[in-house]
């Protein structure tokens, strides 16, 4: 018997720290779901014609900060899109309330170890720029840490593949979805 009910399709947002492999696991996913795909931080770039890099030199975080809350308040569609959120997006106050009341949240995890071996050497992270890269990645894990685990989904990504994430990201969604919004 056909359903008159329509499906739910709720936004799916990726967060949590820089090197847990929130784009590469949002674009896989988003293939596997049909769904549009966003980075933040490069629809940032896009619309600003410069480098979060540059942003953060020319303007400081603070305005970087500001240009990833309007991204979260009117700079993606409203339903069937992935969205890969920059690390320090959801630190900002309200802005996981606002996540959450337009889709569902699942954070990446890895350990400090992991996340400096996959982000060593990338000049384009302006916030290891500094003399002790894993000291500064271990110090902003400690920081932000208690935010990320409140989230929403926690998946740990250490040792796993990008496939292996994105389809239990996938999967967990689809069975979430059928339910959120539900008070």
């Amino acid at each position: 018997m056909p359903s008159n009910r329509k499906e739910r399709k709720p936004n799916l947002y990726i967060v949590g720290f820089m090197g847990t492999g929130k784009s590469a696991v949002g674009r896989s996913v988003a293939q596997r779901l049909g769904y549009a795909y966003l980075d933040s931080d490069h629809a940032i770039e896009e619309s600003e014609g410069r480098a979060i890099k540059d942003i953060f030199e020319s303007d400081g975080e603070d305005a970087f900060r500001a240009m990833e809350k309007r991204f979260v308040e009117e700079g993606h569609p409203a339903e069937a899109c992935v969205i890969s959120c920059g690390g320090g997006l959801v630190m900002q106050p309200g802005i996981l309330d606002s996540i959450r009341s337009k889709g569902l949240v699942y954070c990446l995890l890895a350990s400090p170890r992991t996340i400096y071996d996959r982000v060593k050497g990338n000049d384009k992270r302006p916030l290891l720029n500094v003399t002790d890269p894993l000291a500064r990645i271990e110090e902003l894990l400690r920081s932000r840490e208690p935010v990320y685990r409140s989230a929403g989904t926690e998946v740990l990504t250490d040792g796993r593949t990008i496939s292996d994430v994105a389809s239990h990201v996938a999967r967990v969604y689809r069975a979430e979805a059928r339910s959120w919004g539900e008070a």
